[in-house]
């Protein structure tokens, strides 16, 4: 079977295998969230600078290794380094498995942050390498929807074997290895090369001022969503609400922002030079429902607005990233613009606690609030900028 990429065709097992890459990412960190709570009754030693140094170490070593290889990508072949990240992350994930203490823990988690920096870029500098036009943007769509599926997926996994032994949570650190495999295919099919006619040969470098507004337009609108994974917990408790609620809520929240990868070239051509404006719109109203209603339904319905829109927009600023630079430097820009995201899960929970001291309001609902207001801004400013490049969508998205 044969898969039209816009500048050819490729087999099926090459495209699972871009795939699985895309899988792979959302895996950071899963492990260690069912038994975060138990950290302290598993090693009763440790500290708790300890077990936030278990958490924060890998996300913050995954930024500058996202730069790394994004800069390493133009001079070096990218399936070496994509194998050397993969190779790195399944061996720490076998470290986790069988480590013994917190100081080994600590240590193959954050060398396994550094894996996980090195493949981020080029899973998705994959899509945009193999594939081109409307197709391209189709599969930047498969591939967010792919990554937060597994994302749901995986935490139900960990969650329930790490009920049997905390170690078994580990496991899920195994699955890059599958993906090390299937990538060998990828030395055997290399991407057809960029058509002349397309957008990335009309530039000769990377557009820094169009980097610079996609790369601070994508950290503003995940920081806004994120409030849903830091807060809503504590939402729910003030309401006296199921925690078990709250975790299927979240769970929801990554199953909405997979939903529009499905059909994001369908979406697109119903809301056209409007798409940012009108999902920055879904958010805002989602997060205004989260901070006014106290209904679970009601607050349930305003997450999965909340990951809806941000799921429409992700995959097309990575579609953007990839335009304004030649093809030889795509995946540097998208690293640029991906180590966005994860500054972003880094700082939310640090604004959202001064924005609460700086307005004197530490209520539940406040983080909500907040950036309900601020996605609303964001609204305003797509839909004023619906002809600017980074804001809004051209025809070339929506004429054919």
């Amino acid at each position: 079977m044969k898969i039209n990429t816009g500048k050819g065709q490729i087999s099926l097992i090459t495209l699972i295998a871009i795939w699985s890459v895309s899988a792979v990412t959302s895996l950071p960190g899963l492990a260690v969230s069912p038994i975060l709570g138990d950290m302290n009754n598993i090693f009763p030693k440790a500290s708790d600078l300890e077990i936030q140094m278990l958490t924060s170490l890998p996300s913050l070593l995954i930024i500058p290794f996202v730069l790394l290889a994004g800069h390493l990508s133009t001079g070096r072949n990218k399936l070496t380094i994509l194998f050397e990240g993969l190779i790195i992350f399944t061996l720490c994930g076998v470290a986790c498995l069988l480590a013994k203490n917190m100081t080994a823990l600590i240590i193959a988690s954050s060398i396994l942050g550094i894996g996980a920096g090195m493949i981020i870029p080029l899973s998705t500098g994959l899509v945009v390498d193999y594939f081109t036009g409307n197709i391209r943007v189709q599969q930047l769509g498969y591939s967010s929807a792919i990554n937060n599926l597994t994302l749901v997926a995986a935490t139900a996994l960990t969650g329930y074997v790490a009920d049997i032994n905390w170690h078994l949570s580990f496991l899920v650190y195994l699955l890059p290895g599958i993906s090390l495999l299937l990538c060998l295919v990828l030395r055997r099919e290399s991407p057809a090369a960029e058509p002349e006619h397309s957008d990335q040969y009309k530039q000769t470098t990377i557009n820094r001022r169009h980097l610079t507004v996609l790369t601070i337009f994508y950290f503003i609108i995940t920081y806004i969503s994120l409030v849903i994974t830091f807060d809503i917990a504590f939402l729910f408790e003030k309401y006296k609400i199921s925690q078990h609620l709250a975790g299927i809520s979240i769970s929801l929240f990554f199953l909405a922002i997979m939903l529009p990868g499905l059909f994001l070239n369908r979406i697109i051509s119903v809301t056209r030079s409007y798409t940012n404006a009108l999902s920055a719109l879904i958010i805002a109203i989602g997060l205004l429902i989260l901070s006014l209603c106290k209904s679970p339904t009601l607050l349930i319905f305003g997450v999965i607005l909340v990951g809806f829109g941000y799921g429409i927009m992700q995959p097309l600023i990575y579609d953007k990233a990839a335009i304004i630079a030649p093809p030889q430097l795509a995946t540097k820009a998208l690293s640029i613009v991906m180590a966005a995201n994860y500054t972003a899960i880094i700082l939310c929970p640090f604004i959202i606690n001064a924005a609460r001291k700086l307005f004197a309001n530490q209520t539940e609902q406040f983080g909500f609030l907040f950036n309900g207001v601020l996605a609303a801004i964001v609204t305003l400013i797509a839909f004023m900028g619906k002809k600017d490049f980074a804001l809004g969508l051209d025809s070339s998205y929506y004429s054919k």
